[in-house]
């Protein structure tokens, strides 16, 4: 597995590839991967001729300073990781490589950033628009494969790459959970072991809100979901069932064909996000 830290080295390797007519997947990280990581390159190595993944804590991204200095760094193992699964590069890049002047970069999403994790993370999508497109035009991947658990992110980027017309295939991939329905995420190598149990409460409720959805009205689910975490002594900072495609909140589910829950919750202090697709 070779391993890049500049643009010029990592698209003189590609080139070589793409000249060779090799069809190349992308995989873009932060780092402390794990299972639902690997997931992604596992799809994306049957699906190409050779994976790259990326591995960069992108600071633009993080509208709290404190979360992207906690946020889990485990740059060794992540590359014995990669190698096991047969990943054939990595571009792991300084914040100075990336941004060598200050990123100006201002996307229009329209209302779709402004929501769930754009109300309560200003300025966060912006940022990770602006470091995928970077991404993007230095890989020049064929596909690029994202997990369905940040879906509000893969909407975003399914929207810039129709924007600037860019020629990659986005690829949804499905949320990996561990044993007790937790989605997997890094942040939760954060987590205690009381916490990750805790925990287990965002998935079952999610799981209670897809059996009841559309019979209960959607006022009720909301209030039963507030009442549990409440009950938990588990901050939640939100839930609504929205639009798959627009993610407008609805409030009835007459004429609702597609339809999403998303969820954002504080154990202990990590803050953890999910979702379940309740109709599509």
């Amino acid at each position: 597995m070779e391993l890049f830290k500049t643009i010029k080295e990592i698209r003189e390797y590609l080139k070589a590839k793409k000249d060779e007519d090799l069809t190349i997947g992308f995989v873009p990280t932060m780092g402390a991967l794990h299972e639902g990581h690997l997931s992604l390159f596992r799809e994306a190595k049957e699906e190409n001729d050779i994976v790259v993944g990326s591995i960069f804590v992108n600071p633009t991204q993080f509208n709290n300073q404190d979360d992207l200095a906690r946020y889990p760094r485990t740059f060794e193992e992540d590359i014995k990781k990669l190698e096991e699964e047969g990943c054939a590069a990595v571009f792991h890049p300084s914040a100075e490589e990336m941004y060598p002047v200050p990123d100006t970069t201002k996307f229009d999403f329209g209302n779709l950033d402004k929501v769930l994790e754009g109300e309560h993370r200003p300025g966060h999508f912006n940022g990770v628009a602006s470091v995928v497109k970077k991404l993007f035009e230095i890989v020049k991947p064929d596909r690029s494969y994202f997990g369905l658990k940040d879906f509000q992110q893969l909407l975003i980027i399914h929207k810039m790459i129709k924007d600037f017309n860019l020629p990659v295939e986005l690829v949804p991939c499905p949320i990996v959970r561990e044993k007790n329905g937790l989605a997997m995420s890094s942040r939760n190598e954060l987590l205690t072991k009381a916490e990750r149990k805790q925990a287990s409460l965002i998935y079952k409720t999610l799981k209670f809100v897809k059996v009841q959805s559309g019979f209960q009205p959607i006022h009720e689910l909301k209030n039963y979901v507030n009442r549990e975490f409440k009950r938990k002594n588990m901050k939640l900072e939100y839930f609504e069932i929205v639009d798959m495609y627009t993610l407008e909140p609805l409030t009835t589910w007459i004429g609702s064909k597609t339809v999403i829950a998303c969820i954002a919750v504080y154990v202990g202090n990590v803050r953890l996000i999910d979702n379940i697709i309740l109709f599509s």
